[in-house]
């Protein structure tokens, strides 16, 4: 067997098994070797049955002294057997498996994992995980793998599969990382790591062996980024500009420009004055004023003869662009651009014309922007909003639009530093750090659903006000498994029994284009009091007048999510607020609602959401092109991640694409580990 083959090739694996473990993202005998254990269970400490405490898991070694017997009651089919451990006697049980009567062996010896409880007056366990004595263990008596399964893939198959796998292909772990860099840093090989992170022998086998995979992780991410930041700083900029003149479109922005904002233009003013390409992410909280920099910056482009490029992950948020940079741009007699794929055919070759005879100086769209037909004639500079929004491939093929033209990434999505060093490690960050004076702060409340009578009186008072409301579901039809709040039914229900009396709406991501648009436009001309929506309007839709932003069932939403809603209101003179309805028990989501109460900073949110989940799928990393983290934390290992920058920094200045003998192996690694995933930028 090869560490190359598919998994079909395991045995015990047939096309059944192998659909499964395809949906867990295993395709291959390395992939699966690669799949590392969420959680682990300690079931080292083998309890008396006298001992046995009910509403306790707990591991017993014990004789079967009778044979297994299958009973029927109603729809249920119940196998049980009596076992001995010396000290007592212990019923177990297991409910419709009755195959295992007749792999439970009268007078062998097991051991069983599983919780007691107490059932007619008498303590018994409940469907446990066992094995015989006598052979090899991999589920008691040891620290016990846990793996995330969720196509019903059990637990005790995937031990003994990874298990017997590991026996064949051990051998066939290759160490790649250079033998200097693992004496220094004190790391174990790789295979004894693989090996310890599926069945550690100890704790203080398993720390050796996570500190390995966790270093090893981090440090392949960061030796690419490096590659690939390089490449970037070693781009020619043939982008000359002269004019940095910029009075003039200051003097047409109406209000003056924070500290914060003019430290980022004086970021980018130096940018544009390099040797070097400008390839710069600008993170902003919600409202901090980034789409008055792109605008700045589009200024100075335009006056040196150039186009730009502006690129939004949404019609709403690309009209709305459009709108914004028109206010401004009109008045200069610079011509903006529309494009989008639902345009009719004669608009987009209207617009295909004017951006490739120059006379449309900034153009700004969607996804439509990067299509084969969009010809460029003289591109200066590619700005793309919500970047997370896009697959980086995207960002680069409308950077290939033009020659060399200089980059600018903006994200109202707050992402603690050391992620923003991993997912952005191919761009110069500048951060917005300050909000202007004028934005309000939004009182944040968290409710259970007995507070639906107060808030809906909250929203007609708001209504007879004259302010505008927004209540974002997660859904948009209704799903009969999931309790959950749906777009139509439940605007229906708005409608027609609680708000008959105002002008109720609903918008979502099904509806066309110019429906969507329409239905924005008539909320932004105060013709909606009440706006029924999914997560469309999540970023940068702009209506000063609306006051009231209530989500429903906010436990479905991550803090990001969270936080970009409640920052669509407190954009005029009232006062505003953010309210979150949940049911939820879980304790961790818990803490994330009231950390959205408790903090209205999106960089300290950010910090938090991290703390209690870990790094994990931040907000969907794969759409960066970067491989989410298997292993690494990036929280509990940022004192790894530092060390591994030193080093990555080190072997760049030496060995930038690791052409050395001795970083072959290395260099094999990296190209493999980042040729399933979107590569940052083409290299």
């Amino acid at each position: 067997m090869l560490l190359s083959d598919e998994i079909i090739k395991i045995n015990k694996i047939g096309e059944e098994r192998t659909k499964k473990l395809n949906k867990l993202g295993i395709y291959t005998v390395n992939e699966l070797i690669e799949y590392f254990p969420r959680d682990y269970d300690d079931r080292s400490n083998i309890s008396k049955i006298c001992d046995l405490n009910k509403n306790e898991v707990s591991t017993i070694k014990g004789k079967i002294v009778n044979k297994a017997e299958v009973l029927k009651i109603r729809n249920l089919t119940i196998t049980k057997i009596r076992i001995n451990d010396g000290s007592g006697f212990l019923e177990v049980v297991w409910y419709n498996q009755p195959y295992l009567k007749n792999s439970l062996k009268y007078n062998e010896n097991y051991i069983f994992t599983g919780k007691v409880i107490e059932k007619y007056n008498r303590l018994q366990m409940e469907t446990p995980e066992y094995e015989i004595l006598g052979k090899e263990l991999l589920s008691n008596n040891r620290i016990v793998p846990i793996y995330s399964s969720t196509y019903k893939f059990p637990q005790k198959l995937f031990r003994d599969v990874i298990n017997e796998t590991l026996k064949n292909v051990s051998s066939q772990i290759e160490e790649f990382i250079p033998k200097k860099i693992l004496l220094e840093n004190k790391l174990c090989s790789r295979e004894f790591a693989i090996k310890n992170i599926h069945f550690p022998t100890d704790n203080e086998s398993f720390f050796i062996a996570r500190k390995r995979l966790v270093f090893e992780e981090l440090f392949l991410l960061q030796t690419k980024l490096l590659q690939v930041k390089g490449i970037i700083e070693k781009k020619e900029n043939k982008v000359h500009i002269k004019n940095m003149d910029i009075e003039k479109i200051l003097s047409l922005i109406p209000f003056s420009l924070t500290d914060a904002q003019k430290k980022v233009l004086k970021d980018i003013m130096k940018d544009l004055k390099s040797k070097k390409c400008m390839n710069r992410l600008i993170q902003g909280d919600v409202g901090s004023g980034k789409t008055v920099i792109a605008q700045i910056l589009s200024y100075i482009l335009v006056n040196n003869g150039y186009q730009v490029a502006v690129m939004a992950p949404t019609d709403v948020l690309a009209s709305q662009h459009l709108d914004s940079f028109k206010n401004i741009f009109d008045k200069l007699d610079i011509c903006c651009v529309f494009l989008s794929g639902s345009q009719k055919a004669k608009e987009k070759r209207e617009a295909y014309e004017k951006i490739l005879n120059g006379s449309a100086d900034i153009v700004i769209g969607t996804h439509a922007v990067i299509q084969d037909k969009v010809e460029f004639k003289n591109l200066g500079v590619v700005i793309t909003d919500e970047q997370h929004r896009f697959g980086v491939k995207q960002r680069d093929i409308l950077s290939q639009k033009g020659n060399s033209p200089h980059t600018l990434v903006m994200t109202a999505t707050p992402i603690p530093r050391t992620l923003a060093l991993i997912l952005y490690g191919d761009l110069d960050i500048s951060i917005i750090d300050k909000l202007p004076p004028n934005r309000k702060k939004i009182d944040t409340i968290f409710v259970n659903s007995t507070y639906y009578p107060r808030i809906y009186n909250f929203i007609k008072k708001n209504a007879d006000e004259g302010r505008q409301t927004y209540i974002i579901c997660p859904m948009i039809d209704e799903n009969e498994k999931l309790e959950l709040k749906a777009v139509l039914t439940y605007t229906e229900e708005l409608k027609t029994d609680v708000f008959p009396n105002y002008r109720v709406m609903c918008i979502h991501g099904k509806m066309k284009a110019k429906e969507k648009q329409e239905i924005m436009e008539s909320f932004y001309n105060g013709e909606i009091d009440i706006l029924v929506s999914t997560t469309v309007i999540e970023v940068g839709i702009n209506v000063p007048n609306s006051t009231i932003m209530l989500i429903e069932n906010a436990e479905r939403f991550g803090i990001s999510q969270l936080h970009q809603l409640r920052g669509r209101v407190g954009r005029g003179a009232e006062k505003s607020y953010c309210i979150l309805v949940s049911d939820t028990k879980n304790k961790q989501t818990k803490q994330r609602l009231d950390n959205m109460v408790k903090y209205s900073d999106g960089f300290i949110l950010s910090e938090k959401d991290l703390e209690i989940r870990g790094s994990g799928d931040f907000f969907g990393t794969r759409q960066h092109g970067v491989p989410e983290m298997k292993i690494a934390n990036l929280y509990k290992d940022i004192n790894i991640l530092k060390q591994v920058q030193k080093i990555s920094i080190q072997l760049y200045k030496e060995d930038p694409m690791l052409e050395n003998e001795e970083n072959a192996l290395l260099k094999r690694q990296i190209d493999n580990f980042f040729s399933k995933f979107d590569t940052l930028i083409s290299l």
